[in-house]
C-alpha cells in the first residue's frame, strides 16, 4: 500500500554568520515523513531541533535546501501546520473554551459547526466538564491537553510540537506524552516532536524504529507508526 508523503526535507542547512565565521545550526538534513506518523527528534539543547521545526513551519528560511509540505515548497508560514510550543500559552482571563476557540476566531472560521467540533474534542479528551473553568484551575497535564485541542481546532494537516511537556514534572510528562500520542492517532494527524528526553519520546503505544538523521544533526530520529 502506498503511503502519502506529507513532509519532505531535502538537504537543509542553516548557517549563522558570526565574527568568527560561519556556524552551522543544521547541515544537509534530509527526512521524509508520511501521513499518520509521529517523528521525534531527540537531542540535547542547542543541537538544532527547534531550528528545524521553525524551518518546516516557514518561520525561518533555510540557508540551503528545501522543504515541501504536501508537495508544495515552503516559502512562508502555512495554515496546514499547527504549532504547539514549550509553554501552553493559555490566556488566564479566558475560559478553557475561550482559549481553544481563539485560533478559529483569528482565522475567522468560528461558526456553529467549528464550535461544535471543538466541544466534541473537549468532551472526547476529558475536558468537557472544565470548558467554563479558567487555566489556573487546571493541572499542568490538563492545560497541555487544552493547548493541543486549541491546535487541533483549526484542523491542521501536520502538528509541530516543540518540547511541549518540558514544563511538567517527570511522571506527568510521561503520562501526558502517552495521552497526546493517543489523541494524535485518533485524529489521524501527522506530527513532528522535538525533545531532549528519550523516555518521553518512546512513552506512547506505537511501533518504534530508530535512525540517525542525515547530515550533521546530532539527534536520533525516532519514527513512530500507530498500532492498528
Amino acid at each position: 500500500m502506498n503511503r502519502k508523503k506529507v513532509v519532505e526535507i531535502k538537504n537543509v542547512s542553516k548557517i549563522y554568520h558570526t565574527i568568527d565565521g560561519e556556524t552551522y545550526a543544521l547541515k544537509n538534513i534530509s527526512i521524509d515523513i508520511y501521513h499518520g506518523e509521529i517523528v521525534v527528534l531527540v537531542g540535547p539543547s542547542g543541537c538544532g531541533k527547534s531550528t528545524l521545526l521553525s524551518i518546516i513551519s516557514g518561520l525561518l528560511k533555510p540557508s540551503k535546501g528545501e522543504v515541501f509540505i504536501n508537495g508544495k515548497k515552503v516559502e512562508s508560514t502555512n495554515k496546514e501546520i499547527g504549532y504547539m510550543f514549550q509553554r501552553d500559552h493559555l490566556f488566564e482571563w479566558r475560559t478553557i473554551l475561550g482559549n481553544v476557540l481563539i485560533g478559529l476566531e483569528i482565522q475567522k472560521k468560528l461558526n456553529k459547526e467549528t464550535k461544535k467540533y471543538v466541544e466534541k474534542l473537549l468532551d472526547t479528551y476529558g475536558l468537557g466538564d472544565f470548558k467554563h473553568h479558567y487555566p489556573s484551575q487546571l493541572s499542568g497535564g490538563m492545560r497541555q491537553r487544552a493547548a493541543l485541542i486549541r491546535t487541533l481546532a483549526v484542523k491542521p494537516d501536520i502538528l509541530l510540537l516543540d518540547e511541549p511537556f518540558s514544563a511538567l514534572d517527570y511522571q506527568t510528562r510521561l503520562a501526558i506524552a502517552d495521552e497526546i500520542g493517543t489523541i494524535l492517532k485518533n485524529e489521524e494527524k501527522t506530527a513532528i516532536m522535538v525533545t531532549h528526553d528519550i523516555a518521553e519520546a518512546i512513552s506512547s503505544k506505537w511501533w518504534i524504529s530508530f535512525k540517525k538523521t542525515g547530515g550533521s544533526l546530532p539527534p536520533i530520529l525516532i519514527r513512530l507508526t500507530p498500532l492498528k
